[in-house]
């Protein structure tokens, strides 16, 4: 696919989630009440640019104050929803309701994989954040889709940073060397090949066992800021060159972002590309949001989501990246090296991520 034709199909994926989401007979109550209020932008926003221009950036907090309920197409009015939370560190966290996407999602990343670092029908582990959140449901449907059973150890985030937060520093040690313990308990003890971990806790894992020699080939790794020197240990050190390394970049609201494969000239530099049309990522200047950065160049990442279940336009994440250009097999921008918006400039709690 050239750039041309990415964006002719995005611009006609576009087109027709806003006719869903704006129509009474299949859109969502808030997205309806918005266009009474503002503008019904059927038939006026033609392309992704148009979005750009005529939507303002999508408010976090209508995921944390709006009922659930607000966000239901009318065409799934009466299906039950799965609830994924993001956040909730202090506060309410933010909720965004689901179908079928997560699923979706998994199964296109799914043919990403290599087959012999996840083979299909051979048992993966996740070791990370379950609870209220996408991934638990995405990870295991990830792992059934290629055939395999998935066992889970759970990790809670928001007591990990309360803790650092309280600079309870032993108590966070302690806690996470209870959730690797019990990882290596299950990979000590049963075959399984394919690992979903962050970072941090691949690390950890690592220290206490040999993961290649316990069975692993593949690690979907997220969750994290993992600049180049840090890829450079995780792929060398850690897992020796002998253990395929699939890092993404994702959450609750986009779904997730594939890297492609590290190429000597990247030095480390893990680059990662929206599941187009689906999600489109912008990196943009802080100051002037309309606009994007330069290649290679830092700036705050934008992200704008377009399923049938969920609209939400120019969404300013938390995190800042550097623009990448388009890639093979990707034919749209990519971001780089992504980190805590303002990480330069404060001091960022990420916890076990």
């Amino acid at each position: 696919m050239t750039p041309e034709e990415a964006k002719t199909q995005l611009d006609q994926h576009v087109r027709e989630i806003i006719n869903w989401h704006f129509s009474p007979e299949t859109g969502s109550p808030f997205w309806l009440e918005w266009a009474g209020k503002n503008f019904d932008p059927r038939g006026k926003i033609n392309s992704y640019e148009d979005i750009i221009q005529n939507f303002p950036h999508f408010e976090d907090e209508w995921l944390r104050d709006l009922q659930p309920d607000v966000w239901v197409p009318a065409a799934f009015k009466g299906k039950p929803y799965n609830v994924f939370e993001t956040g909730g560190t202090t506060g309410m966290p933010k909720q965004r309701i689901g179908w079928e996407d997560y699923k979706t999602d998994y199964e296109e990343f799914s043919h990403k994989l290599d087959d012999k670092h996840f083979p299909p029908g051979v048992a993966w582990i996740m070791v990370g954040p379950t609870g209220p959140r996408r991934l638990r449901l995405a990870i295991e449907h990830l792992a059934n889709y290629r055939g395999s059973a998935c066992y889970f150890i759970d990790l809670d985030p928001r007591f990990v940073k309360k803790l650092i937060s309280n600079k309870q520093f032993d108590v966070a040690r302690q806690y996470m060397d209870h959730v690797v313990d019990q990882a290596v308990t299950i990979l000590k003890h049963r075959k399984i090949a394919g690992l979903f971990t962050t970072p941090k806790l691949l690390e950890a894992i690592s220290e206490k066992i040999d993961v290649y020699d316990a069975g692993i080939r593949g690690v979907f790794c997220g969750g994290t800021t993992m600049a180049p020197q840090y890829v450079r240990f995780i792929v060398e050190e850690v897992l020796e060159g002998r253990i395929g390394f699939y890092p993404t970049y994702g959450n609750t609201l986009m779904g997730l972002a594939a890297s492609v494969p590290l190429e000597p000239a990247d030095n480390f530099s893990i680059s990662y590309y929206a599941p187009q049309p689906r999600a489109v990522l912008r990196v943009v200047k802080s100051d002037q949001t309309d606009q994007t950065v330069d290649y290679d160049t830092w700036g705050r990442v934008e992200l704008t989501t377009l399923t049938k279940e969920f609209f939400m336009p120019r969404f300013l994440e938390r995190d800042e990246a550097l623009r990448r250009k388009p890639r093979g097999p990707y034919a749209w921008d990519g971001v780089a090296e992504v980190r805590p918006f303002g990480a330069m400039e404060k001091t960022i709690v990420e916890g076990v991520y």
